[in-house]
Parts: C-alpha cells; sequence; structure tokens
C-alpha cells in the first residue's frame, strides 16, 4: 500500500517552522538541559505539528496518521540538517 502523504499540511509545517527558526533560532529547537548538546526538543517539533493542524480549514478532514508522522519526520529532518551544519560551522 502506497503512504498517504498530506501535501497541504506538509506545506503548512514547513511554513510555520521557518516563522519560528527566524524568530526564535535553532537553539529554541534543542533541550537546554541534559548530557547531549545538540538534542532535539520532542516538544517544540510536536507544538509545530500542533500549530499546522489547528490552523486547518475546518472543512478538511483530520489527516491521517501516517500523514502526521511523515510531517514529524521530515521536520526532524530538517532539524537535524540544520544542527549538523551548525556544528560543522563552530568546528564540532
Amino acid at each position: 500500500m502506497a503512504d498517504i502523504i498530506d501535501i497541504t499540511l506538509l506545506a503548512d509545517v514547513r511554513r510555520f517552522f521557518q516563522k519560528l527558526i527566524e524568530q526564535r533560532g535553532l537553539s529554541y529547537f534543542l533541550q537546554k538541559d541534559g548530557p547531549r548538546l545538540f538534542q532535539l526538543e520532542p516538544s517544540k517539533v510536536e507544538l509545530v505539528l500542533r500549530t499546522a493542524m489547528r490552523t486547518r480549514d475546518p472543512e478538511l478532514p483530520q489527516p491521517h496518521e501516517k500523514a502526521i508522522d511523515h510531517c514529524r519526520q521530515e521536520l526532524r529532518r530538517e532539524l537535524i540538517r540544520r544542527v549538523a551544519s551548525a556544528m560543522l560551522q563552530t568546528g564540532l
């Protein structure tokens, strides 16, 4: 069976992520405490997903769970890519 991808949800998630990254920066998505220096904060990823789902047109059906998982995975990939890029720039 083919994977279900809700393109409108993915576009909304990317748009809200871009707004947050411009306003707050990459450090907003990283955990402040803990042993790992560059660990992602899962609640921030969920915040972007919830915001994108809340702003959807009420006439649209609820997104499929696999579509939400796909958006979560895409958002985490983008964050990991940006963290890796920031680590390379700082020389870690």
